[in-house]
């Protein structure tokens, strides 16, 4: 067993933490849709889309990029920043996938078509 990993796999709670960490800031979950949308976009595309200064963008990506939840990649002079959903999944598979997928798609399905039906 690998030693940055716990039993079945799961990665190790100070990941865990720095991961739900950087989910509790609404700014940078903002960060995370925006890249969601549109992955691979510079520093000065991700502080278009918020309202607050370059270096406090920074700073939350640099929080981000701890908690393994974005990738950057030097493309010549541009530094652009990608989405990594991998720790969430793991997260996801940890507590949710195993014991609650069946009902969880059910229940998502069902509201799904109960907000297709409410704007028709």
């Amino acid at each position: 067993m690998r030693l940055d990993m716990q039993p079945f796999g799961c990665i190790l709670s100070a990941q865990m933490d720095a991961v739900f960490k950087a989910l509790a800031d609404r700014s940078r979950r903002k960060l995370l849709d925006q890249l969601r949308k549109n992955n691979g976009q510079t520093l000065t595309q991700l502080c278009g889309h918020l309202d607050m200064s370059r270096q406090a963008v920074t700073k939350h990506l640099a929080l981000l990029e701890a908690a393994n939840l974005v990738a950057t990649v030097w493309h010549g002079r541009e530094k652009l920043h990608y989405l990594n959903p991998a720790p969430l999944h793991e997260i996801y598979e940890r507590w949710i996938g195993k014991y609650e997928r069946d009902r969880l798609d059910v229940l998502g399905d069902l509201k799904k078509s109960l907000e297709t039906n409410k704007n028709k």
